[in-house]
């Protein structure tokens, strides 16, 4: 499915298929929105440009993100707290060497 998000780094809206946690351009935090993809498209762009304006405040995006909780049983995290782990362990050692 097609989601929308909003990098607050960079500033710009992502239609992304998914739940991600990471800006494709960027690769900070992103926010993910509780507008869907259909509702976003029937914007007109007097609406999408006020949108993006209230998601660019940091007291109006919270009101307008979602936390997706389910994450944490999809592959894709899993293999992504594997390599995390991986680059600790890996940095420990280094420093005790």
């Amino acid at each position: 499915m097609m989601y929308m998000h909003y990098c607050p780094h960079c500033k710009r809206m992502f239609m992304l298929n998914g739940h991600h946690l990471t800006c494709p351009k960027c690769t900070k935090s992103i926010s993910e929105l509780k507008i869907s993809y259909i509702d976003y498209v029937k914007l007109d762009m007097d609406e999408r440009a006020a949108f993006k304006i209230k998601c660019e405040s940091e007291t109006h995006l919270p009101d307008l993100s979602i936390t997706y909780r389910m994450h944490k049983y999809s592959k894709w995290y899993r293999e992504l707290q594997c390599t995390t782990v991986a680059k600790q362990a890996d940095e420990v050692s280094a420093v005790l060497k």
